[in-house]
């Protein structure tokens, strides 16, 4: 079924939507919940939540990419529920090790609440990605925001894992140049 036409059931607050939802993009967003929180329970939860969320959400918004939208909805669902288990124990788990490779690039206590202007960062991460070859662009973003493990990107590609991580490690390297000349220190 086409995204527009899932869009449409939302609209027309038809609970087929729900199920079409997760006939066409369960598989994927069980997968992002599931790199995140690695806890099945979790995971189920989690999309769960994440339908509920676009319920909530359609109308009155009307997603110009439905398969993104459901994405960043999943993943910041799976992202707090994951911080909320995670308080007590700081330091441990494959979240906290991907987002602190990300730390050089972006310095400090960095709260997206405090960002002031995000057009002006999505362009430059837009512009960033678009600079990046698509087996690099590929690596980035299945690590920061599939947060794949550097073995699974590796099978993904057909690589080696040392060549995944030098990957990582350039990207990295020219999004703080990126974000240094647009003037974002964050």
């Amino acid at each position: 079924m086409e995204d527009e036409t899932i869009i449409e059931l939302y609209w027309n607050r038809s609970e087929e939507a729900i199920r079409r939802t997760g006939e066409k993009y369960g598989g994927l967003c069980r997968t992002i919940a599931r790199n995140i929180l690695r806890n099945e329970e979790d995971t189920e939860e989690c999309v769960s939540d994440a339908y509920l969320s676009v319920w909530n959400a359609i109308p009155p918004a009307r997603p110009n990419d439905f398969k993104a939208f459901l994405g960043r909805i999943v993943r910041n669902g799976a992202l707090e529920r994951y911080r909320h288990s995670h308080r007590q124990k700081r330091g441990g788990g494959a979240v906290t090790l991907v987002l602190s490779e990300l730390e050089e690039c972006v310095a400090g206590d960095f709260r997206t609440d405090d960002v002031i202007d995000r057009e002006h960062i999505r362009a430059l991460l837009n512009s960033f990605l678009e600079k990046l070859s698509v087996t690099s662009r590929i690596i980035f973003v299945r690590r920061y925001w599939f947060a794949d493990s550097i073995e699974d990107i590796a099978a993904l590609c057909g690589i080696s894992r040392s060549r995944v991580k030098s990957s990582l490690y350039r990207s990295r390297q020219k999004l703080k140049k990126i974000l240094e000349e647009g003037d974002v220190y964050v």
